[in-house]
């Protein structure tokens, strides 16, 4: 259904025009390439590929940092342009992200507590024992508890900064989050915590999911649909099983075969470990 789409990408296309010298001859390099796809609510795409493959050049687009060159995005069936229109509040609380590097995201002279209320005081109404409620709230969703609240960032392990993250990602209840690289700066055993945590909160409130990551055991364990890149361009997209199982382009082949660990019973048995 129509209504299901939370997000949609029609030829999404990403330029960046750079001279030699003043005087010298412009060159236009194409980041992206055309990348359209839809995805679901309550659903994970997980978006696969090399580095340079622009996967964090959509990912600005998507998160509404960046505006796109040309093309079209939707997001719950509005098209958004950044570059013609200045957005709400509430559009921009709709889509959030989270980073590879917890503790490059966060503010280290700023305490959990009033890193979780930042968002709230800028986007809502809610008086201050109210956004005070909802940041302990979540700070118990995340798996910490309310005695962290005045702890700063420095005082934290690598995957509770992440939790952190990720509560501040959700505070806003958005429709969609970006996920980029969560999990690959954190120990195997700290990465299967943060990846529990992310399904037990898909199930809850029902959120929707962009997950960039190059790890594919990952990518096979926690994806619906995934779509390889490839220079700027979409080269595979499909279920996660198609994808996995009978992949047709030749890039996702040579991808799937330098990299041996992409077998669900890996990811499996890390999870299990971290319970």
């Amino acid at each position: 259904m129509a209504d299901d789409i939370i997000l949609e990408a029609r030829d999404l296309v990403r330029e960046y025009r750079t001279k030699e010298g003043l005087f010298g001859k412009e060159h236009v390099n194409r980041a992206l390439k055309g990348i359209s796809f839809k995805l679901e609510r309550g659903k994970t795409l997980a978006v696969v590929g090399e580095s340079g493959c622009g996967k964090s050049t959509l990912a600005r687009i998507l998160t509404l940092i960046d505006p796109a060159t040309s093309g079209e995005l939707l997001v719950e069936g509005k098209s958004i342009d950044i570059s013609k229109e200045k957005l709400s509040k509430e559009m921009r609380s709709k889509v959030q992200i989270v980073f590879q590097n917890p503790y490059g995201s966060l503010n280290p002279r700023q305490r959990i507590g009033d890193v979780l209320m930042e968002p709230l005081m800028i986007n809502t109404n809610l008086t201050p024992a109210e956004r005070h409620d909802k940041a302990t709230e979540m700070l118990i969703k995340v798996g910490l508890g309310p005695e962290h609240f005045n702890r700063y960032p420095h005082m934290f392990s690598g995957g509770q900064r992440q939790r952190v993250a990720i509560g501040r990602a959700l505070v806003l209840n958005p429709s969609l989050l970006i996920l980029d690289e969560p999990v690959s700066a954190l120990d195997l055993s700290v990465q299967a915590q943060i990846l529990n945590l992310l399904a037990d909160l898909q199930d809850e409130f029902n959120l929707t999911y962009l997950f960039i990551s190059h790890d594919l055991s990952v990518v096979r364990y926690i994806a619906d649909k995934v779509m390889v890149m490839y220079f700027g361009e979409v080269v595979e997209y499909g279920t996660r099983e198609e994808v996995f199982e009978n992949p047709q382009h030749e890039y996702t082949r040579t991808l799937f075969n330098a990299t041996p660990q992409a077998d669900v019973e890996h990811i499996r048995a890390r999870l299990a470990a971290s319970h």
